[in-house]
Parts: structure tokens; sequence; C-alpha cells
């Protein structure tokens, strides 16, 4: 399913008053080139400025000379930041009647290390899910470490929140979508070409794994085997198991 026709009913999470920066060259450039991002203010070392115009177009937004050091003080400590600051507003979340259609999406089950939320991002991204489909609660907020884990798909990937995860699965599943539930003590083994038209991968939280409810709503559940001592992988990695295994052909 193409991004693009997406529809553009969208709605902004609350969020505190704090202001929002993403930083990071792949981080900001993706960011700029979103149309449905609002950018507020851009901060920038001159050789990290020159770098921008020379990948994209810089318009129509404020453009404010740093230094490293200054831009060390105005983030957070051992940002990777490569000389440049964007300052935005958090973007807008798709409503999920955005996705009927989708073949492929990922859901989240109150997964909150925003690296590992950033670094699904990034994932999705690269095997073309549709969505990631996160929880209100127990979920990370919008920052500049979850758009640097994402590389720059918090930008690319449409980004949907829901109040209630298990409405929201039986939604999906009643557009035709098969549920299917990653868990390492699951009976069936997870292996490509396992022949889904169109699927919905949930993978649970750090620790906990899946809840109860999302496990009785899966169509499947599936589970990694590994034969090394280490029986579980970071979620992160699992899901790029998992995605390179559904969409192989």
């Amino acid at each position: 399913m193409s991004k693009n026709k997406f529809p553009a009913k969208r709605k902004q999470r609350n969020l505190d008053n704090a202001p929002t920066y993403i930083y990071g060259l792949h981080s900001v450039r993706f960011a700029l080139d979103n149309v449905h991002r609002k950018k507020l203010r851009l901060i920038a070392t001159p050789n990290a400025l020159l770098k921008l115009k020379q990948s994209g177009n810089i318009t129509n937004i404020k453009i404010q000379n740093s230094t490293p050091k200054q831009l060390d003080e105005l983030l957070p400590n051992n940002s990777v930041h490569q000389g440049v600051a964007l300052e935005v507003e958090p973007i807008k979340r798709l409503e999920l009647d955005a996705i009927r259609g989708a073949r492929l999406v990922v859901v989240l089950d109150q997964i909150s290390d925003p690296h590992n939320v950033g670094a699904i991002l990034r994932t999705a991204c690269a095997f073309g899910a549709d969505a990631v489909i996160t929880t209100a609660r127990y979920a990370p907020n919008e920052t500049g470490v979850l758009a640097k884990s994402a590389s720059g798909a918090l930008d690319i990937v449409p980004f949907i929140e829901v109040n209630n995860l298990t409405k929201a699965l039986e939604v999906l599943k009643s557009d035709g979508m098969n549920i299917l539930g990653f868990d390492s003590e699951a009976k069936n083994q997870l292996t490509p070409n396992m022949n889904f038209q169109r699927v919905a991968l949930v993978l649970g939280s750090e620790g906990k794994g899946l809840r109860q409810r999302t496990r009785e709503i899966c169509d499947n559940m599936v589970r990694l085997e590994m034969s090394g001592e280490i029986k579980s992988l970071n979620v992160s990695n699992a899901c790029a198991i998992a995605l390179y295994a559904l969409t192989t052909k």
C-alpha cells in the first residue's frame, strides 16, 4: 500500500511544553523534507549547515549559527548531533482508519524504550511496512533520542497511536489482516514464506512480552528458533528478523 495514499486526517499527541529537538544529519534531513512536519528553528554549525544544503533544500525556516559546545549544552548528554539540531513540533499521528488496506504493519504492545521504538521504526521502513502502531500509554513521547534511533524513519513511516490496543487489533482483523504475535515461548516457529497476504506483526514490551489479552486476539503465535545459549533477543533485533522472514519471497 502506497504511503502517499493515506488520508490527511491526523491527531496531535498531548505533550508538555518542552521544546522538541531532532538532531543528527540524517534525522534532520528527513524532518526538513517532511511536508507534514512543522519546523521552528534550525541550529547548526557552519560545516553541518553546508552538508545539509548539499543534501537538499532548506527553505522557510529560521537558521541559527552555533558551535558544537553550544549544541552539547542544548541537547541531552552524549547526544550525537553532528553539529545540527532542528526544533520542531511533534509530528501529528495518523488515525487507525488511515491504514485500511495496508499489507504489513508492526504493532507495539507497550514497548517503552525510545531506542527500541526508534530502531523498530527504522527497521519497519527498511522492510516496507505501511505503519507502526503503538499504545498511547507506556510508549515513549517523540524525542530526539527516538528520532535519532529511527534515523529518519520517524518522518517516513506512518506512526499511529491507539488508546485501546485490543480494539485496534480487532479493527485490523475486520479489515482482513492476519494478527501474528511474536513470543519466545510460542509453539510454532517463525519461518520464511509463511504466505500471509496481509499481516500485523505484534511485539511485546521489554521483559514482560505480550499481554494476555493481546495473545488471545492473535490469530497465530510464533517464536524465533535459536541454537545458541542465549534464547532471547532485543525486541528491535527480533523485529528485524521477523520482518525479514515475513517479506522473503
